[in-house]
């Protein structure tokens, strides 16, 4: 996946097929941000190793950032450094507007403390994607869309100004803030009333809805029920139990869709269970 040369160089290809030849060479921007935050818990866990975990980590973390500052590249930064957001996309278009579920400030918060260059942008970009969250979320059933502007309203791109796939994940982004720094009391209110929201469409919830709760699909998804799991780390207990019950009874995802549902439920099991942690840097 990794681009060691040309205009993606530093980057990953967001798809490959299972012999590794890279079927769409564009990075994606959430998959380096998880990327990077994986390599700095790895250097934390087991130091340098085989691999110098943590160099990668500051290495990826520059390019993330500075990519295509000096000129000559097609791919441009992960982040729009007026913004201070995560960009969909490194490239063209995709430069120009936020993916909701993109915004990580729980990460952006550690970067702030081990990242060797540019402390003072990730705190800003951690505090800047809390306020971004109030601003994307729906006032009355805190559904957030796919992609939005850098203000907050939804960007209108065939039909991804709606809360689709991408957007489950900002039930679960919000709310991991909350359980490793309850930065915002505003991270309570919103897990209640989104988790609200999703009780009242019954055990059928559809997984996709305009922002003022209409149902856009007749389909159920167990990865919607996964990211509303973890929105019980942040959620009232009564709100959050039965999605967090659903969960631990629900079977292992397969079929056709198994990648993304299957993906979201294996981390909502870390994470609901207590041990998606944060490891920090030895002490001393």
């Amino acid at each position: 996946m990794y681009h060691a040369d040309g205009p993606f160089d530093g980057y990953f290809a967001w798809h490959c097929a299972y012999d590794g030849r890279q079927l769409d060479p564009g990075p994606a921007s959430d998959g380096e941000e998880w990327f990077a935050m994986a390599l700095f818990f790895a250097a934390n866990r087991w130091g340098k190793g085989m691999y110098n975990y943590e160099a990668e980590a500051q290495a990826l973390l520059r390019t993330m950032l500075h990519k295509g500052d000096q000129g000559g590249s097609a791919g441009t930064g992960m982040f729009d450094r007026r913004a201070k957001q995560v960009v969909f996309a490194p490239h063209g278009e995709g430069r120009t507007f936020t993916d909701p579920s993109y915004h990580l400030p729980a990460f952006y918060e550690l970067w702030a403390r081990w990242a060797q260059d540019d402390r003072t942008f990730w705190a800003e970009a951690a505090f800047t994607s809390r306020a971004f969250f109030q601003k994307a979320a729906h006032p009355r059933t805190g559904l957030m869309p796919d992609y939005a502007n850098f203000d907050g309203s939804p960007h209108m791109r065939r039909g991804h100004e709606d809360f689709r796939f991408d957007a489950w994940r900002t039930l679960a982004n919000v709310a991991l803030d909350h359980a490793w720094f309850a930065a915002d009391s505003w991270q309570v209110e919103q897990s209640n009333r989104v988790l609200a929201f999703l009780a009242t469409q019954g055990p059928n919830c559809p997984n996709r809805f305009s922002l003022d709760g209409k149902p856009l699909s007749d389909d159920s998804s167990p990865g919607l029920f996964a990211m509303a799991a973890v929105a019980a780390l942040a959620a009232d207990s009564a709100a959050g139990r039965p999605f967090v019950q659903r969960l631990w009874d629900a079977p292992i995802p397969s079929g056709q869709y198994r990648y993304y549902d299957g993906l979201l439920y294996l981390l909502a099991l870390l994470q609901v269970g207590g041990q998606f942690q944060i490891h920090a840097p030895p002490a001393g």
